[in-house]
């Protein structure tokens, strides 16, 4: 049996990490604000139990997919020779498309309801709000898992399969612990400066927009006879950069307005 933690493969298991890290950072933001609809004497519990089950679901799902990679990969349904619509649709497009959809409208619906000054609806039975919190935060997390875990897979690809399912495991659930670290503290931060809740949300839009053109990507969706390609990291990255960056000096550039008509209104006085 091929050693486990030679030095290749402790590269392999930190570049594993660090990419779980990268791409948690959109599931983070997701978690942050929906658990954010539970009790606020319970949302770090929410936070963490749906994180916890996520890491658990996650192991399963990289078990699933090591045996079933290919019946994820294999189109069910598919419409060629037109020019109008042309897919090729497998388990894996789908979960990603509808996983696309699902953040586009809690985004949309989220930053509709700010824009009305409506709190986030409570219902009376609070166990069963919170047990539909952490199902959402638990079958998002199942999708953001796809796209790291084959990821992780092609990082791996060559080494004995004991191996790699080890060096996988430890590296979901270290990024797993990672994301139980910082939620409190996101959420915290969130809470503190309103503001960036906005930004966030509008984060989670065009998340849920790239996992939409990966989607169509995978399905080999063409539109008239175009097609759909998906959003690459970079693309992603700097846009957050620049939605960062258009914040922050909205931010300063009111308080600095706040500041000035306050001075007027002084020197009138």
């Amino acid at each position: 049996m091929e050693a486990l933690f030679t030095l290749e493969n402790l590269f392999t298991l930190l570049m594993l990490v660090l990419l779980q890290i990268v791409l948690g950072f959109d599931n983070l933001l997701y978690i942050s604000l929906e658990s954010k609809k539970a009790p606020p004497e319970k949302q770090s519990k929410v936070r963490k139990l749906g994180i916890g089950l996520a890491i658990f679901l996650r192991i399963v799902l990289l078990f699933g997919l090591m045996s079933l990679i290919q019946f994820f990969q294999d189109p069910f349904a598919s419409l060629h020779g037109n020019n109008i619509l042309e897919f090729e649709f497998n388990i894996h497009s789908v979960i990603v498309l509808v996983g696309g959809v699902f953040l586009i409208y809690t985004a949309i619906k989220e930053i509709w309801h700010m824009m009305l000054l409506k709190e986030h609806e409570k219902t009376d039975d609070n166990k069963r709000s919170i047990k539909k919190i952490i199902f959402w935060i638990v079958i998002m997390n199942l999708v953001f898992s796809f796209d790291s875990i084959l990821s992780a897979m092609a990082l791996t690809t060559g080494m004995v399969f004991t191996n790699q399912m080890i060096l996988m495991t430890i590296a979901i659930v270290a990024g797993g612990v990672l994301m139980i670290v910082l939620a409190d503290k996101v959420s915290s931060f969130l809470q503190k400066n309103r503001m960036y809740e906005v930004l966030g949300l509008f984060i989670l839009l065009i998340v849920g927009v790239m996992l939409l053109s990966e989607g169509g990507y995978i399905a080999q969706i063409k539109l008239f006879g175009n097609p759909i390609t998906p959003m690459s990291k970079t693309t992603f990255y700097f846009v957050i950069i620049i939605l960062v960056l258009i914040d922050i000096v909205q931010s300063r550039y009111q308080k600095n307005l706040l500041k000035a008509n306050t001075k007027i209104q002084e020197n009138k006085s």
